[in-house]
């Protein structure tokens, strides 16, 4: 476009006149060709101006590190003024926070960076306040860029669509600690941005994205209380390490991601193997240490370029609103919370809800303390001043020429915004509940701190299902079902990382709106049903038996049908009886509890030390300050997770809860082995049988056949539901029916199976007829050239003068090629009456005619006619008794060894034999029970003895 004389219609020098130079000084010529576009002058000055103007138009790059000596470059203003960048230590290396070179029209905006992982994290705000609510309006967004690790998405829309499930929670991560730090009464939407913008396969990115979004957050002009950071604590070699990499965390026994801030830890979650509740508490404080250390850096950071805070923005309740709702509703309040029953106190609230709506919003409020007594004061105009004096009346006042008269005065009434009423009443109702536990010691259903809810489990409850379980407690219920299938079951992943994700467990878990008595939307699951799902699935895995010990892809579903708190922990107990019900082997029964927290006793008269709830139910955890989820046996735990309400918790608060629940998990467990039906503990009829086989790896092409047709026509034939190779050579065929099974078990045993020079097959089909011999069946699916030549002992013009397709013969493997194809021979098993001769034989005087094998055989199925290497046809010898000479490229004379068959024509051997040693049966395949190995070195033949079938 430069190069051009003009841009957009208009000659260039106006183009370059129009431009202002750096140093902000006129241009040159003030000359416009549209003034006198003919006049020979003007056209000089033009190009005179076009001359000079063209060497001022420059574009200068930008070099950072630029070392030259020039006033200007020394005096250049930097292009990013207001870019930062802070090295922080984390575990035995550093991660780098930049700000101010991207996102720069972002509230808060950074870059970090571990390894050669990097993340880009911005926060964006609303300009007006959203209506205010209870709940902060906050949405996070977290994104794994396929492009990050040089690839592009595996399915046909190549952009990056809808998010994932490890996304999801990843998103759960970010929100979950920012959340207890963002001011009450910020009604400004908050979103929060997140791409992994380059990964390299080593450095994980979801604690790399927590910290990302705690920085942002606190460089924004978002009012919140704390920093936060996250870390990842892994166990290896009976050692915690800080921030792991993706090859250390392979041998690690715990996945820890915590998030804090200084003051206190805000989120954990993670699983393990097993892990006593003092060694997860080890983690637990190492990882706190590290987010410490984060946090002090970054709030040195805030300090240096952070934007002010929207304080102004906050917009709270009025204060004396509280007091007004406690005068409306306190004493039902009381009573109301004191229902056991989770609908009558929901309907009964609500009932509470629209009276204080009613009075406050609509009628006014006037309150019972105020005594509105007041005066009306009513002037009198005055008179002249010859007028006579007024008697003033008893009750009055004289105030000079203004009467006061006292008249009692009607008060005003309250009014308030609608909003702000049910902020305050649902306030008012978690602070009343609070108070009931702290002060009676009793909580809404009567139970005490510790106690559990009644629980009752069945199992058996879908006959056609492979396993089912309904698991009750109290007012929450999860009927869990357990499907079996085959590795075409399995979950696929498309992961950052390209390598294919296979899961061969997992769990899936519903919430419908049925389960709490409404009416709701039915779609796709939610992050929280998400995030709940794979809790649960965590808790169950470290039970399960191996591939090789169970190769089942196991599928668990828990819907919730009913709710009223933990219903994630129920779907861990009714999943694990579920699946002792379909017959899992389980290497334990694994139980979940829900812990609940009111942190600040005092202000409801209690000692100071939080208040630890075991069993939580819906109301406690709305209204209360935490909740912890912790699942495993009486050895450990194997997932945890904990949101917590307030600023952060202390260590000694945790290790208090995590003893408690370790308790309660103990009751629970003891409630589940009365399971009333027990759980089954076999395999159902309906579920699918597998069977799995070993065969050598080159051999698994065989079973596939040229593009997969032989491994379809297997499963069309049999009647499998599915055949699944590996390219180790295992080999799982899937069944409904054991009949099928055996069948496509003996077709690819026969397939993959090691045949012996000198086995006999009898009854074998032929299955087609070329001009050079017959190719024959020996075995289902295996299959051998017989040449015309050794068809039958007279000679043939064609083998359709003796044979057809479909005749069943009896054939002797005499030879294998190096592609491994068969040569056979029905004239091998023919007898040779006496006297007769073949007038391509050899006959050597006073000796018996003699059978002569060469050593190299032309390839198979070329139409050639055979003769061995000295140009000598086979004989026939005499009957059972033949007689191999071995010709070979080995050193010494060769032997020849008499070789005695002891399979009779008419003697069946219903077997054939697989690499494995395994023999399986097959009503076709025949071998003969006497092989012999020829050791092709010097050409000497062993003995094998008789081999053995099942």
């Amino acid at each position: 476009m430069l190069a051009s004389s003009s841009f957009h219609g208009r000659p260039y020098s106006h183009f370059a006149h129009s431009t202002t130079s750096r140093d902000n000084k006129p241009p040159i010529s003030s000359y416009s060709p549209l003034t006198k576009p003919h006049s020979i002058p003007s056209v000089c000055a033009f190009l005179l101006s076009r001359r000079i103007t063209s060497n001022r138009f420059k574009i200068r790059a930008l070099n950072r590190e630029s070392n030259g000596d020039s006033v200007a470059e020394k005096e250049a203003i930097p292009f990013f003024p207001h870019r930062h960048s802070v090295k922080i230590p984390v575990g035995d290396r550093h991660i780098i926070v930049e700000t101010g070179q991207i996102g720069r029209q972002a509230s808060g905006s950074v870059i970090v960076r571990d390894g050669e992982t990097i993340l880009y994290t911005s926060v964006c705000l609303s300009d007006t306040p959203s209506e205010p609510s209870d709940f902060f309006p906050m949405s996070v967004n977290y994104q794994e860029r396929f492009s990050a690790a040089g690839r592009t998405s595996g399915g046909f829309f190549k952009r990056e669509g809808r998010t994932k499930d490890h996304e999801v929670l990843i998103c759960r991560l970010i929100d979950r600690p920012l959340r207890p730090t963002m001011l009450k009464g910020f009604y400004h939407e908050t979103q929060i941005l997140s791409w992994v913008l380059s990964y390299d396969g080593l450095h994980p990115p979801d604690s790399l994205a927590v910290t990302a979004a705690g920085i942002a957050v606190a460089l924004s002009e978002v009012p919140n209380t704390n920093t936060i950071a996250g870390v990842r604590i892994g166990l290896i070699d009976d050692k915690f390490i800080v921030n792991p990499t993706t090859m250390e965390m392979e041998n690690s026994k715990l996945d820890l991601l915590l998030a804090g801030s200084e003051s206190g830890i805000l989120m954990i979650e993670g699983y393990c193997d097993f892990l006593p509740e003092e060694k997860l508490l080890q983690a637990i404080e190492i990882g706190h240490d590290a987010v410490r250390a984060i946090c002090k850096e970054v709030d040195n950071l805030v300090k240096k370029c952070g934007k002010p805070k929207m304080l102004d923005s906050i917009k709270l309740p009025p204060p004396e609103l509280y007091k007004h709702v406690e005068e409306i509703v306190g004493e039902e309040l009381v009573k109301v919370l004191q229902l056991k029953s989770k609908i009558p106190r929901r309907k009964a609230l609500s009932l509470l809800e629209e009276k204080v709506m009613c009075i406050l919003t609509e009628e006014g409020y006037v309150s019972k303390s105020e005594t509105s007594v007041g005066t009306e004061i009513t002037p009198d105009m005055l008179e002249d001043e010859d007028e006579e004096e007024e008697f003033v009346v008893d009750g009055e006042f004289d105030e000079g020429d203004v009467h006061i008269k006292p008249v009692s005065k009607k008060p005003v009434p309250l009014f308030y915004a609608e909003v702000d009423v049910k902020l305050v009443f649902k306030s008012v109702t978690s602070k009343y509940l609070r108070k009931r536990i702290v002060e009676g010691g009793k909580r809404s259903d009567g139970r005490s701190s510790e106690e559990i809810r009644v629980i009752d489990s069945e199992c058996g409850l879908l006959p056609r299902a492979h396993g089912s379980a309904l698991f009750t407690r109290g007012e929450t219920q999860s009927l869990a079902v357990v499907t079996l299938g085959d590795r075409q079951m399995a979950q696929r992943i498309d992961i950052l990382a390209g390598v294919e994700d296979v899961k061969r467990f997992y769990l899936q878990y519903s919430f419908p709106p049925s389960c709490v008595g409404e009416v709701g939307r039915i779609g796709a699951p939610s992050r929280r049903e998400i995030g709940h799902g794979t809790l649960a699935e965590r808790a169950l895995e470290p039970v399960l038996p191996s591939e090789e010990d169970f190769p089942y892809t196991i599928r668990v579903e828990s819907t919730i049908t009913e709710s009223n708190g933990s219903s994630s922990m129920a779907s861990v107990c009714g999943g694990c009886l579920a699946l002792q019900d379909a017959g899992v082997p389980l290497k334990s029964p694994i139980a979940g509890i829900a812990m609940g927290l009111v942190l600040d006793t005092k202000e409801f008269g209690g000692d100071g030390t939080p208040l630890i709830l075991s069993d939580i139910t819906g109301s406690e955890d709305a209204s209360g300050d935490m909740d912890f989820k912790v699942a495993g046996n009486d050895d450990g735990v194997t997932a945890f997770q904990m949101d917590i309400k307030v600023g952060g918790i202390t260590l000694s608060t945790m290790k208090h809860a995590l003893m408690q629940a370790k308790e309660g998990r103990k009751r629970i467990l003891a409630e589940m082995l009365k399971c009333s039906p027990p759980p089954s503990k076999k395999l159902s009829k309906h579920a699918p049988l597998i069977l799995v086989m070993k065969v050598k790896p080159e051999k698994v092409n065989l079973i596939i056949g040229s593009g997969g047709k032989k491994v379809k026509s297997i499963i069309e034939e049999t009647g499998v539901d599915s055949i699944d190779t590996q390219d180790n050579g295992i080999v799982k065929i899937t069944a409904r029916d054991m009949a099928s099974l055996e069948k496509s078990k003996a077709i690819i045993s026969n397939l993959t199976m090691v045949p012996i020079v000198g086995d006999v097959y009898r009854n074998c089909k032929i299955t087609s007829i070329v001009p050079y011999g017959a190719f024959v069946e020996i075995v289902p699916g295996r299959e051998g050239l017989c040449h015309i030549s050794e068809l039958s002992p007279d000679w043939l013009s064609k083998p359709e003068d003796a044979f057809k397709v479909g005749d069943v013969v009896d054939v002797k493997l005499i030879e294998i090629n190096e592609k491994g194809q068969l040569r056979l021979s029905r004239k091998a098993l023919l007898p040779v009456p006496e006297g007769s001769t073949d007038g391509a034989a050899t006959k050597e005087s006073g000796s018996p005619q003699k059978y002569t094998e060469r050593s190299k055989f032309r390839r198979m199925g070329d139409g050639t006619g055979e003769e061995t290497s000295s140009g000598q046809r086979k004989d026939k010898s005499p009957e059972g008794v033949f007689i191999k000479r071995y010709v070979g490229s080995g050193s010494g004379s060769r032997k020849s060894e008499q070789k005695t068959s002891t399979t009779k024509p008419d003697t069946p051997a219903a077997s054939a034999s697989n690499e494995s040693g395994n023999t399986l049966v097959n009503g076709e395949a025949q071998t003969c029970s006497r092989t012999k190995r020829v050791e092709e070195g010097g050409g000497v033949i062993s003995q094998e003895g008789m081999r053995e079938f099942v």
